[in-house]
């Protein structure tokens, strides 16, 4: 007898259907599993069959054969230890599907004692499933609340094999979990850090401001202790609130990782992600079999946090220049290509040499010249281009830090911040984008008009500051986001000489 159900394989972010076929017949027990499966899924047959027994069904004594097709797509993890588990006790006879079976995916992982677990990528699985015009997912039931975002499709949790057969056998009925609304979440507005506990840096909160708007890359160059780490932290409390398609965004790279809890079945905050700098370029951009999402994925709408950036290796810091550039990472493997979302905001943080004092009034620089030119360096030209911001941030001085005088506080600034946004959502309506910092070239030309004086401007800065063609466009772009903060519809000359200044100066 054959037993036939729907299970769904996920590569990234994009799902592929699986369709579980389990075949018996008579000969010297063996238990086979076919379809370009890994190890996780071969694994299977020893779940299955615990689970199985241990569940109070009886496991059949022939030849099992389980073919996942495609046989040419390759099988990833033990998400389809439930699919093959119903599968088998369907070609026993000891469950009956329902007639409308190809129209529900089941997915799981099985214990011994036939209990469902968790698995990671349910909120991307649910949702590819529904773009396919499945009516019903059966998950395990820690996912049930992540698989519940997904409005078009019904959620049954499901937390054990018996208690899933019971229920296509119609011996019990379980009812599917209710939509989570995602329109009356309430995104958190308590943060740890504050813009008015930072002492003086007018400068750099100004340009910290300015990235919040635009969605810019920013590099902080200063001595030790100036606050440098403190000022990216504080970032993440002018950031404006995510919107639900943001949320979603950023919740299905973090399902992938595995990094989603039962409680909190969504992201509501904008992701900070604060990488040291012995990683790997593997572990920022991504990898493994199947490809994983790395730093810059799961900092996807949010912030890439790299401090000490003259510290990280060369050929990590490289690997930053094309993700930097798209909004995207492309992974290759021999399973498979996938593409993860990296859309976002890089904020490094250096010293300006390796002992830190260069240029400091106070303290002597002890490096040698030659030592801060190899140090500086391991910053290429092609990756500071990609910087729109370079701010200097000097130590602080005494007055300043035992000043009782109060500055601004993060939740005046962010109410700026969300206005340019708003500004330029309502700008991007129909270009598929969300802030300045992602137009094309086009997207410039048509958005960024300027008057001859700030031509002038512009072209007396490229031919002194020695600019390339990438620069211009994003001095364009930063410009253009000043103007939205000053809540105006062109770029004055004004704008424009702000945005020039952050540029870095020619070596």
């Amino acid at each position: 007898m054959l037993g036939r159900l729907k299970s769904l394989s996920l590569l990234g972010l994009s799902g592929e259907e699986v369709e579980v076929e389990v075949d018996l017949h008579r000969g010297l027990p063996r238990f086979t599993i076919v379809g370009l499966a890994d190890t996780a899924v071969q694994e299977a047959k020893e779940r299955v069959r615990s689970a199985i027994k241990n569940s109070g069904f009886e496991f059949p004594r022939g030849v099992v054969s389980v073919n996942l097709a495609p046989a040419d797509l390759r099988k990833h993890g033990p998400r389809f230890d439930f699919p093959i588990a119903l599968g088998i006790l369907h070609a026993t006879g000891q469950i009956v599907l329902p007639e409308n079976w190809d129209e529900k995916i089941f997915l799981g992982e099985l214990s011994f004692q036939g209990d469902l677990r968790p698995i990671p990528g349910i909120l991307p699985s649910t949702s590819n499933a529904a773009d396919r015009g499945f009516r019903e997912i059966y998950v395990p039931s820690e996912n049930s609340r992540e698989a519940s975002v997904i409005k078009d499709i019904d959620v049954f949790s499901i937390k054990s094999l018996k208690e899933c057969c019971e229920h296509l056998m119609r011996s019990t009925k379980l009812s599917p979990v209710p939509h989570t609304i995602l329109e009356t979440v309430e995104f958190p507005e308590n943060f740890e850090y504050d813009m008015r506990h930072i002492k003086g840096q007018e400068h750099a909160k100004r340009a910290l401001e300015i990235a919040a708007a635009g969605g810019h890359n920013i590099l902080m160059i200063g001595p030790p202790g100036s606050g440098k780490s403190m000022l990216a932290k504080s970032l993440a409390t002018i950031l404006p609130k995510l919107t639900i398609e943001e949320a979603l965004e950023i919740t299905k790279v973090h399902s992938i990782a595995g990094l989603i809890h039962e409680n909190e079945p969504i992201i509501l905050q904008r992701p900070f992600r604060s990488v040291h700098h012995t990683s790997s370029g593997v572990a920022i951009v991504g990898g493994g079999n199947p490809p994983r999402p790395g730093e810059i994925s799961l900092s996807h709408r949010g912030v890439l946090f790299l401090d000490e950036f003259a510290e990280f290796s060369v050929k990590t810091l490289e690997v930053l220049r094309q993700p930097l550039e798209d909004g995207t990472i492309t992974i290759s493997r021999a399973s498979g290509t996938c593409t993860f979302p990296a859309q976002m905001m890089l904020v490094a943080a250096m010293n300006p040499c390796p002992c830190g004092f260069q240029g400091d009034p106070h303290k002597d620089c002890t490096c040698p010249a030659q030592q801060i030119i190899r140090y500086q360096n391991k910053l290429s030209g092609p990756l500071l281009d990609r910087i729109d911001l370079h701010v200097e941030v000097p130590r602080i001085p005494f007055e300043k830090l035992a000043g009782i005088q109060t500055t601004e506080s993060s939740k005046d600034i962010r109410a700026r911040v969300e206005k340019a946004r708003e500004i330029q959502r309502q700008r991007f309506a129909s270009k598929h984008i969300q802030c300045n910092s992602e137009m094309t070239s086009p997207m410039v030309k048509e958005f960024c008009e300027i008057d001859e004086e700030t031509n002038n401007l512009l072209h007396a800065a490229v031919v002194q500051m020695n600019l390339s063609g990438r620069a211009f466009y994003r001095i364009l772009k930063l410009a253009r986001t000043i103007a939205d903060l000053a809540e105006n519809p062109r770029i004055q000359l004004a704008h424009t000489a702000e945005a020039v200044q952050y540029r870095e100066r020619t070596r």
